[in-house]
Parts: C-alpha cells; structure tokens; sequence
C-alpha cells in the first residue's frame, strides 16, 4: 500500500487498484482491506451542474487567497449566496489538495554563552552593549551602539551611523577596551551582528566571557535598556537630527554630560565617572607597606620547619 487507507473511499480505490493491477482477486483484495463488497461495487451518482459550478468556485476563492483556510472560503461562499457549509468545503479542499500548510515558527539564532550568568560587583566586571534606533529629520536612519559598564554605569560608546555591521562593532569595541581595558564578561541579546563567529572567536582570543540573554526577554539585559529609556527621552526625543554629523555631534555631547555630570540614583546621585573614581583603589605610598592583616599572617621569608 502507498498510503494508510483508512476511509471506505480510500480502501474501495486501493482495492480497485490491487485488482486491477492483477495482484489478487477482487474478493480477496476486500478480505485483506476489510471493506464490504457492497462498497466496493459502489458508485457515487455524477455531479449537478450546481455542485460543479460551487466546485469551481471554490477553486477560484481558493487560488485568490492561498492562506484563507476551509473556514473563510465557506464563509465566502455564503455570502455570495451558496449554499454550502463548511464540512463540504473542507472536505472537497482536502480532495483537491488546497489544504493550507501550518506556518513554520522562525527558528531563532542563539549565541553560545562562554560564561555563567554574572551580575556585576567592579569596575571592568561585566560590560553590556546594544543597538537602538532612530532617525533624522530628512528621513534617514539612525542605528546607534552602545556600550555600558554595568557597575559603574559609564557609557563607554554611544556611536551614531547609517548601519553598523559586526566589523564596526568589533572597531568600536576595541577602541573602548584600549582606554578602559578588557571586562571580564560581555552581555548582549542575540542580535546577529553581536552571535557572528568572527565576534565570538575575537572575544575569545582576548579572554572576554560572552553572556546572551535568552531571547524575546529584554530585561534580562536591563542595564542598557534603562539606559537607551533615560537615552531617548533626554536627548533623541528633544532634538531634531537633520544630518548624520549633526547627530554624532548631539549624541556625543550627551554621553559626555551623562559620565561627567548626570546624577545617577542608583549611584547614590553621583555621576558614573564620579562613582568609579570613588570605588577605585587608592595607590599605596612608595616606601610604604600595606597594613597586616593580624597577628596570625605567616611570614612569607620565614623557610618551613622540617619535622623529622
């Protein structure tokens, strides 16, 4: 059997079928498929002219709406004044072949996380970095990059462009890790500019632990996303961007006024600049030796003892 005949009609026509093609008799091919020789002596009377007309015009709706299912077309049908419900309807599509296929969820690309899930505890910990859009007034658009250091809430990159790719990301990236350093861990949603291969393997080649949030869920990037909220109703909401270099000129000022002189209430109202001059470590006076631990800190000139 080509197919699973599970209907009477679809049993009469693979019995037809074994019969005529001489492999057994007609009796026997009843007995084998369990259907009654009444059924299959059976013979459907031919279609009314009315039947053909509503045929045809089932076809016709059904190839001006491809994606309408049984249930649209009978109701088409109807009030255009057929008579026809709608088990009729699904059952001559299914004869036809005109069944709609279901619509294939997108399969969503995903980055490879390097590192566990890390909330950030200093300067340098974790950094995170997004897009988020706009445009000018002529039109044009606007995709900006940021990137965040989470603890200290510095924004490190605020770069405005037509369209940024993996390439320039990486440019910006780089530019930001030689005047701060490399952080220890990099969050990111799974943009595909952010999951490139060439991305991952030149984080990894520097020793930076890649975090991807789950994706459809934006606040577990939330650092940047308060950021872009604070972002675009200061600055993007309050100007009128006419031109590319007139944006990069706003855009920068703002970055600049948000590290230096912004009070950030999650900072205790200190700017983030202020904030990480204030938890970095004061240097120790030359000459000076840091202050012991206690009495109990061992003497790392003192050669063990030997016990016999």
């Amino acid at each position: 059997m080509r197919k699973k005949a599970l209907s009477p009609a679809a049993r009469r026509e693979e019995a037809q079928r074994l019969s005529a093609s001489g492999l057994c008799s007609a009796r026997a091919a009843c007995r084998i498929l369990q259907l009654a020789r009444s059924t299959y002596r059976y013979r459907g009377r031919p279609p009314t002219e009315q039947e053909e007309a509503l045929h045809r015009r089932l076809q016709e709706l059904s190839e001006r709406h491809p994606r309408y299912g049984y249930r649209r077309i009978a109701a088409l049908l109807r009030q255009e004044g057929w008579k026809a419900g709608k088990r009729l309807v699904q059952r001559w599509r299914r004869n036809a072949g005109l069944r709609v296929p279901p619509t294939r969820r997108k399969q969503v690309r995903r980055g490879v996380s390097t590192g566990l899930p890390t909330k950030a505890t200093h300067r340098g910990h974790v950094w995170t970095w997004d897009f988020i859009a706009d445009a000018t007034v002529r039109g044009g658009a606007l995709r900006m990059l940021t990137i965040l250091d989470e603890y200290t809430r510095e924004c490190h990159v605020l770069q405005a462009d037509r369209a940024l790719k993996s390439k320039d990301v990486l440019d910006w990236l780089g530019r930001a890790i030689q005047v701060h350093g490399a952080p220890e861990h990099l969050r990111s949603d799974n943009g595909p500019e952010f999951i490139a291969k060439a991305v991952q393997q030149w984080l990894k080649d520097r020793g930076v632990k890649t975090l991807y949030i789950e994706p459809g869920s934006p606040w577990q990037n939330g650092f940047v996303e308060s950021f872009h909220g604070r972002f675009r109703d200061e600055c993007l909401n309050r100007e009128q961007l006419h031109t590319l270099t007139e944006a990069r000129v706003v855009i920068e000022d703002y970055r600049q006024q948000y590290n230096q002189r912004r009070p950030h209430s999650r900072l205790g109202y200190l700017s983030p600049e202020s904030f990480a001059q204030k938890e970095l470590p004061s240097p120790v006076a030359v000459g000076l030796r840091p202050p012991s631990t206690g009495d109990g800190q061992t003497n790392t000139n003192q050669q063990p003892s030997t016990s016999a």
